[in-house]
C-alpha cells in the first residue's frame, strides 16, 4: 500500500519561510537585554585625575555590569595613539558584552579584550576588540590633557 501525497503549493512554501524567518525575530525579542546592549542604566561612575572630574553612565551588557562590580578602583592613566587615553584594569573582563558595532563616537568607555585595558575615546575611532561600556556625560575634555595620572574610578 502506498500513500500518495499532494505536492507543497508555492502558497504553502512561502508561508512556511516565513514563518521560519520571523522566529528568529520572536525569540531575541524575548530576551532581556542583547550583551552588546547600548541602552544607558543606572550604574554610574566618576573618574578623577589631575584634579578633573568626569562622569559616565554605563551601558546594559554584561561586561559593563563586571566592570561596575570591580569599583571602587585606583588605577593609571595614559595616552595612546593620540585619540585616546588608556587604564589597565586589575583583571580582565567578561567578554559576554563583545559584538560588532559600526557607529563609534567620541567619548566613549571601551573595553579592549586583547589586553584587558580601559579605552577612553576623545576623537574619532574605529577597531575591533572593543566592548563598549558606557559614555562620558560630563567632564570629557579632561581626556585631552597629555600625560600620565593617578586615577580614581569610583561608583555614583
Amino acid at each position: 500500500m502506498t500513500i500518495e501525497r499532494a505536492p507543497l503549493s508555492r502558497r504553502t512554501l512561502l508561508g512556511v519561510a516565513l514563518a521560519v524567518a520571523a522566529l528568529p525575530r520572536t525569540a531575541a525579542s524575548q530576551e532581556s537585554q542583547s550583551p552588546v546592549s547600548q541602552e544607558p542604566t543606572e550604574m554610574k561612575i566618576r573618574m578623577v585625575f589631575n584634579g578633573r572630574i568626569m562622569t559616565a553612565t554605563l551601558y546594559d551588557n554584561p561586561s559593563a555590569r563586571d566592570f561596575f562590580s570591580m569599583l571602587p578602583l585606583e588605577l593609571e592613566i595614559d595616552d595612546y595613539a593620540h585619540n585616546e587615553k588608556i587604564a589597565y584594569l586589575t583583571r580582565k573582563l567578561t567578554e559576554e558584552g563583545s559584538g560588532p558595532f559600526a557607529d563609534e563616537q567620541p567619548y566613549e568607555l571601551c573595553y579592549f579584550m586583547p589586553w584587558g585595558n580601559l579605552a577612553m575615546f576623545y576623537a574619532d575611532y574605529r577597531h575591533p576588540g572593543l566592548i563598549r561600556l558606557g559614555r562620558f556625560d560630563e567632564g570629557e575634555q579632561a581626556l585631552h590633557i597629555r600625560g600620565k595620572f593617578p586615577l580614581r574610578i569610583e561608583r555614583i
